[in-house]
């Protein structure tokens, strides 16, 4: 079915959702108002309070009523309109079907998984069907991993334009943060430590090349090659890829390890693979916490790893993970208003480039950055995709490959930071 036939142009699957009605609240208020609009979600009950709740422009919204695990109902969405947006997770159990139905129908589809098994398993399936048929399949459309996928996307474009050449040694250093992961995310997290007890898909989690669509294309290992002339990026990031996760830099900052990074970089990783290579054949990429220089630094990075660790091999235990469930965000929940509005972010992307200079990025946003801040980059992510001004051909795809100018350019509109310059002191 042609897309300019379709009844609906973007549904919102897992509207009545924490996260889902936080991105209908902004659909609500930003999405044209003449953009017809579904919400869908497994309960007739629940869609009608949502829309209760939201009032406006959310009257006029159909409410589907849809199970994920139901291939008919899957394929009856996908066939009647242009984007499916959705928050429904874990992605594993509850979006392959939305995924196949999406790419035989030709239709463009972007969520926030954060699940590296799930993403190589959709690729794997349905990324030449997607091809063939037009859609443009986006995963990770929120904290995990537009901030990271763009800002890299915008640095190695900076350096072209400035003729400074390919990137080489990158690192994304957090320079502050404030909020919280939403009960999806831990939910996700969770499931794929289950799935990580399977050997070959632990083997696959591990990799830092697992998205790669040409995996015999990438180095073999995790080693980066060292060279006695690095410059000061290059150095760091030998250092925080050493054997321990918490690592001090030449400017006396302690870092730590980023909750994120396993999945982020593989994601940067492939965005550099779909676009051949423009980073840079040579490109590495590393994501830390940057603690600062204080007396306590180290111990707080410290802290940071052995918490971080501890929740991780917790959640791949049953005992250990029914203790974490009673503690952590179950999914649908969150914090309230007053706390999400306190919450920001701020990254800084150093990245040394074959001429020698270093480019710096900034990506930033007043927004808590697992709820606020990731239903604006979701809801603009599939109007995006609503407008046709997402760039390229079908696929599973990110979203530097699929949609970097425009969606940038929208997220500025809403107070994220974007802004890369060029540096020759190469301090980090």
């Amino acid at each position: 079915m042609a897309k300019t036939t379709r009844d609906l142009d973007l549904v919102l699957l897992g509207a009545t959702g924490f996260v889902g009605e936080l991105t209908a609240a902004h659909l609500r208020d930003h999405a044209p108002a003449d953009l017809r609009i579904g919400i869908a979600g497994r309960s007739r009950a629940k869609l009608a309070a949502l829309v209760e709740r939201l009032g406006g422009a959310a009257h006029t919204w159909e409410q589907i009523v849809l199970d994920t695990s139901d291939s008919a109902g899957c394929d009856a969405l996908a066939a009647r309109t242009r984007v499916v947006a959705t928050t429904v997770g874990p992605y594993v159990r509850y979006g392959k079907e939305v995924v196949r139905a999406c790419a035989e129908a030709g239709t463009d589809y972007c969520d926030l998984t954060g699940e590296v098994l799930f993403v190589r398993d959709v690729a794997d399936a349905f990324h030449e069907l997607a091809a063939s048929t037009g859609a443009r399949i986006v995963p990770s459309c929120g904290f995990d991993s537009i901030p990271s996928d763009l800002g890299v996307w915008l640095t190695a474009q900076e350096a072209r334009e400035r003729g400074l050449g390919e990137l080489t040694r990158t690192v994304l250093f957090v320079r502050s943060l404030r909020g919280g992961l939403s009960g999806g995310t831990i939910d996700s997290m969770r499931q794929q430590a289950i799935d990580s007890s399977d050997k070959v898909a632990r083997r696959t989690a591990a990799d830092p090349y697992a998205l790669s669509p040409d995996r015999a294309a990438e180095p073999s290992s995790r080693r980066t090659r060292r060279s006695s002339d690095q410059s000061t990026p290059a150095r760091v990031l030998d250092k925080i890829t050493g054997s321990l996760p918490v690592r001090r830099t030449e400017d006396g900052r302690w870092t730590g390890p980023f909750v994120m990074a396993a999945y982020n970089t593989r994601v940067v990783r492939r965005s550099n693979a779909l676009l051949d290579w423009a980073y840079g054949r040579d490109f590495r990429y590393a994501e830390v916490t940057d603690f600062g220089t204080k007396v306590t630094s180290p111990m707080m990075a410290t802290g940071m790893s052995v918490g971080l660790l501890g929740m991780l091999g917790g959640m791949a235990f049953g005992p250990t993970r029914a203790l974490l469930d009673k503690a952590l965000p179950a999914p649908g929940e969150g914090p309230d208003e007053d706390s999400r509005a306190k919450g920001r972010f701020r990254l800084e992307i150093v990245a040394e480039t074959t001429s020698g200079q270093t480019v710096r990025t900034t990506v930033a946003a007043p927004y808590d950055p697992g709820y606020n801040g990731t239903a604006i980059m979701l809801g603009q992510s599939a109007l995006c995709l609503a407008a046709d001004e997402a760039r390229g051909e079908g696929g599973v795809l990110t979203t530097a490959v699929a949609m970097a100018e425009p969606l940038i350019e929208r997220l500025r509109g809403f107070d994220f930071t974007f802004d890369a310059v060029v540096d020759t002191t190469a301090d980090s």
